[in-house]
């Protein structure tokens, strides 16, 4: 296997003569299984033959290996004027089969065991357990609650010990530097947790009464989106000549056609595609799962993309990356990457340029051609009819009808 990727055998019986040559067959084997080209797998032997030099220099044994040690040959490296593009992911990998085989012992696990910490993972499975909520949305309330506990729980102080002027002093120290919609989220993080408390008894008073609301006039704009004939636009400046603006023009027109959120498209999986019943399963918010019509353009698009262009692979999301290693996309900011470069490629400038902006487009369209807000409610899978009734504000032609004229001085319009 080795030897596969050298053209001349001294080169493989050098590295098969390191520290780590009796690891390099499967190292080897688990670069193609992510999807690794072989000029990029040479590169990360030579990778692996730098470092298992330093750690002879250094009289370090295999066993020896983990992440203190990478960091150490890494900054020997950057000390000398030396680059390290690729270095650091290549020794993980490297690492963590090393650790697989037994070969290096696994690390000791951190256990923070105190009160604080405890609080913290039983309020964690109180938003996953109780209120359903998706991991992106749990790490965002985590981060202010966590600032919050360090500040008015450290050093062994009791929830119980609470006082209303602790969670508006915290909040007022804060809010002045903030946006009225980051203002609103930290005070609904902070409310969330308060309420836990309550719930759990660390409390006797619902303290999630004292956080102030933040100001802001609900409603207050129209939603922004994009004109039908701007999103056919954007849709056909998909290069479908290639696998990357394949996989991005199918996502697209899940966007576009079925309103799907960032979130959704990152999560959908093979499994979510019935074909035959032509459905689409969606993992909405809330770990809500909806059904939706596998429209006869998505499903050719994704047929398309699935066939030529998904690399194989233990993942079962949809949507890979293009790029070794081939997973899922990471983030749904992803997604609201791909919308903002394809509207660069169509020449369009709106003022927002995320995948949100299909959506509102969306829900837009379906307003211009007399759908109720009922039935914008259900392809949007919202909840609350409150939801959906911004999208009234967009059908200028009604709002024309049931205006009042402006009163004047003199009774003039």
């Amino acid at each position: 296997m080795l030897e596969d990727f050298f053209d001349l055998p001294a080169a493989a019986q050098a590295l098969r003569s390191c520290a780590f040559g009796g690891h390099l067959d499967t190292f080897c084997a688990r670069l193609l299984s992510l999807g690794y080209q072989r000029p990029t797998i040479r590169q990360k032997l030579l990778i692996v033959r730098g470092l298992a030099r330093w750690m002879s220099a250094k009289r370090l044994a295999v066993g020896d290996l983990d992440e203190v040690r990478v960091h150490e040959f890494l900054d020997a490296r950057r000390r000398r004027g030396r680059t390290c593009r690729g270095f650091r992911p290549t020794a993980l990998l490297l690492l963590q089969q090393l650790r697989g085989v037994g070969a290096v012992p696994m690390p000791d696990l951190a256990h923070d065991d105190s009160p604080v910490a405890v609080l913290l993972a039983r309020y964690e499975g109180y938003l996953r357990r109780e209120r359903a909520l998706e991991k992106c949305t749990i790490a965002a309330y985590q981060r202010f609650v966590r600032e919050f506990v360090s500040e008015r729980l450290g050093g062994g102080t009791r929830p119980d010990s609470l006082r209303l002027d602790d969670v508006r002093e915290f909040l007022l120290s804060r809010v002045g530097r903030m946006k009225p919609q980051g203002a609103q989220f930290m005070g609904t993080a902070l409310r969330s947790f308060l309420r836990f408390l309550f719930l759990s008894g660390e409390t006797g008073t619902d303290l999630a009464l004292a956080v102030p609301t933040v100001r802001r006039w609900r409603m207050s704009s129209v939603p922004r989106y994009l004109p039908a004939r701007d999103v056919e636009r954007l849709l056909h400046a998909c290069d479908s000549s290639s696998a990357t603006g394949r996989r991005d023009h199918a996502i697209l027109l899940l966007l576009a056609r079925l309103g799907f959120r960032a979130s959704e498209v990152v999560a959908l999986e093979l499994g979510d595609l019935h074909w035959r019943e032509g459905e689409i399963v969606v993992h909405g918010k809330g770990l809500v799962h909806d059904r939706l019509p596998l429209l006869p353009d998505i499903g050719e698009a994704l047929a398309l993309y699935l066939k030529k262009d998904r690399q194989p692979g233990s993942s079962r999301r949809v949507f890979l990356c293009r790029r070794a290693p081939h997973r899922g996309l990471a983030h749904p900011s992803t997604v609201s990457t791909i919308v903002a470069r394809a509207l660069v490629r169509a020449g369009l400038a709106p003022a927002t340029r995320g995948a949100h902006l299909l959506r509102h487009s969306l829900a837009t369209a379906m307003v211009r051609r007399g759908a109720s807000l009922s039935e914008i409610g259900q392809v949007l899978r919202h909840r609350s009819p409150n939801s959906t009734e911004i999208y009234a504000k967009v059908d200028f032609g009604a709002l024309r009808d049931v205006a009042m004229p402006w009163p004047t001085a003199r009774g003039a319009r």
